[in-house]
């Protein structure tokens, strides 16, 4: 689907916000209402927008272990990693990738002790051949992906 500067706009309001309404995003982009909404229902129905979702901030909750697990897993094996793990409520991310590792983990979690035995559960898998963890002490961005609009 070819979406314009318009469509881009709407997208990166609500990502950033996705509890606005639609009558104050009209007013924000100075288009009516009923073109904001066709629009949004137009995003939703071409798979574009899939759900909204609120930004929670974790370290307030106490979920200050944030870390970056690489995995290397027999080959043909991915997707079995991705059943016994993907559905982890500590895992928010889970990508197939290149490099020395075949997989990344993206956790938090509310102590090294709890991150500690999901490591080593992870690690009892017969396909896992290694796993190296990283840390995250400090995080400078976190947002979503802003869509570029035309340069004129």
């Amino acid at each position: 689907m070819k979406i314009d500067d318009l469509d881009k706009r709407i997208l990166n309001h609500l990502s950033s916000d996705s509890s606005i309404g639609l009558r104050e995003l009209a007013q924000l982009l100075n288009v009516s209402f009923v073109t904001v909404r066709n629009r949004i229902k137009k995003l939703e129905d071409d798979g574009i927008i899939t759900k909204y979702s609120a930004r929670v901030d974790f370290n307030r909750l106490d979920y200050g272990v944030h870390v970056i697990i690489e995995v290397r897993i027999q080959k043909g094996k991915l997707l079995e990693l991705e059943k016994k793990i993907a559905n982890s409520p500590n895992v928010y991310a889970l990508y197939d990738v290149t490099g020395d590792f075949d997989a990344v983990v993206i956790a938090k979690f509310q102590s090294t002790r709890v991150m500690d035995s999901f490591l080593k559960k992870i690690q009892t898998f017969d396909f896992v051949e290694r796993t190296n963890t990283v840390l995250v002490l400090n995080t400078i961005k976190e947002d979503q992906v802003r869509i570029e609009m035309k340069k004129e």
